[in-house]
C-alpha cells in the first residue's frame, strides 16, 4: 500500500453502523466491513483503506499514537480520554448528553449542596473538571457497568453518566439535575497524519460535510 493509505478506527456499539453507512456514501468502505466481523482489521487495497474495529474508549488512543489516521467517536469519549487529537468534523449523529442525576427522594436544593459526596461515573476526569469549575470537591467512584446502581445500593449519592432519552433514569427513580455537556459523534485525526495526508483527508472531510448538508 502507498503512503496515502488511510486507516480509520471505528468504535463497536451504537456508532458503528451509522459511521460505516456515512463513510460508505462517500466511497470509504471495504468488503466485509461489519461490527460482527471476526476480523479486527479490514482492508480495501484498491481504495487504499484500512479499518480498525475497536472498543469505544480506545479510538482516541489509536488515533493519538498514529495507529489510525482517523477515527469516529463521541465527544464525551474525546473529553474523558484527554488524548491529543485533531477534531475535524461534528457528524451530528449519536446525540446524547453527559449529566448528573440523583435519587428523586434525596434531591437537594442546590447543586453545591452535593459537595463532598460520592459520585459514580464512567467519566471521572470530565466530572472532576466540571465540579471543580463550580468549586466543588467530590469523591469519584469509577464504574464500567450500570452506573445507575451506585445510588440505589448506597455506593454513591449521585451519578454522572450519558443519557439519550432518560428512560433508564426514570425507571430507576433518578432525576437529572444538571447537564454537563452535549455530545455527538466527531471525526478525529492524528495530527501528523493530517499534515502528511492532508489532501486526501481534507477531501474526505469536504465530501462528508456535503453529505451531512443533504439532511
Amino acid at each position: 500500500m502507498t503512503n496515502d493509505c488511510i486507516t480509520i478506527a471505528l468504535p463497536k456499539g451504537k456508532l458503528f453502523g451509522l459511521s460505516a453507512d456515512l463513510l460508505k456514501k462517500v466511497g470509504f468502505t471495504a468488503e466485509g466491513l461489519s461490527e460482527k466481523s471476526r476480523k479486527l482489521v479490514i482492508e480495501n487495497e484498491d481504495a487504499r483503506l484500512k479499518f480498525i474495529i475497536t472498543k469505544t474508549a480506545d479510538v482516541p488512543t489509536y488515533v493519538e499514537y498514529g495507529a489510525a489516521d482517523l477515527g469516529i467517536i463521541g465527544k464525551d469519549v474525546i473529553l474523558e480520554s484527554g488524548k491529543d487529537v485533531y477534531e475535524l468534523l461534528d457528524l451530528g449523529f449519536g446525540k446524547c448528553r453527559l449529566m448528573m442525576a440523583v435519587p428523586k427522594d434525596k434531591k437537594r436544593a442546590r447543586l453545591e449542596d452535593y459537595s463532598n459526596t460520592r459520585v459514580a461515573t464512567k467519566f471521572p476526569h470530565t466530572a472532576e473538571k466540571f465540579f471543580e469549575s463550580r468549586g466543588m470537591q467530590m469523591e469519584y467512584i469509577k464504574l464500567n457497568g450500570s452506573i445507575e446502581l451506585g445510588p440505589i445500593i448506597g455506593l454513591s449519592e449521585s451519578i454522572v453518566d450519558i443519557v439519550e432519552t432518560g428512560t433508564t433514569l426514570r425507571e430507576n427513580n433518578l432525576e437529572e439535575i444538571v447537564t454537563i455537556t452535549e455530545a455527538t459523534a466527531r471525526l478525529i485525526a492524528n495530527r501528523v497524519s493530517y499534515k502528511l495526508k492532508f489532501d486526501r483527508i481534507n477531501n474526505l472531510v469536504e465530501n462528508l460535510r456535503k453529505e451531512l448538508d443533504k439532511g
